[in-house]
């Protein structure tokens, strides 16, 4: 029995989307879209060791969102866009969904409001109106 929407998955789908589970590594890809960076480069504005920078960019390299390069002594590292785009066409197909569920949801506060609208001058009327009698 073929599970609904498991077929039509990119095979790294599940690592792309572990890879940006984590805010450090969602840093380190906005580094690397201004371009390419070595460790020492990437690992600059964060408080962890260049040791844990590498651990993610390994994380992220097995995850194919960035390529590392031997450069003499540097490793530049550099952002790869096709798996960030595979995730972006999946996330893609529920944009239907959330329009339609985000169009529902201001139809009802607006009802909801309208409502409101016509109640509270009713209820302020009725206030005024008790007040008068005591």
């Amino acid at each position: 029995m073929e599970q609904i929407g498991y077929a039509s998955q990119p095979e790294n789908l599940n690592a792309v989307f572990a890879a940006l589970a984590d805010p450090t590594r969602r840093a380190i890809l906005s580094r690397l879209a201004a371009g390419e960076a070595s460790v020492n480069e990437i690992a600059a504005p964060f408080e962890i060791s260049q040791p844990a920078v590498s651990k993610h960019l390994k994380v992220l390299e097995r995850a194919g969102l960035i390529e590392r390069d031997v450069d003499k002594q540097r490793r530049p590292s550099r952002l790869k866009a096709e798996p960030m785009a595979a995730a972006v066409s999946w996330l893609e197909k529920f944009k239907q969904f959330w329009s339609s569920s985000f169009d529902q949801l201001d139809g009802l506060l607006e009802e909801l409001k309208k409502a409101e609208d016509v109640i509270k001058p009713a209820s302020r009327a009725k206030r005024l109106t008790s007040k008068k009698v005591m």
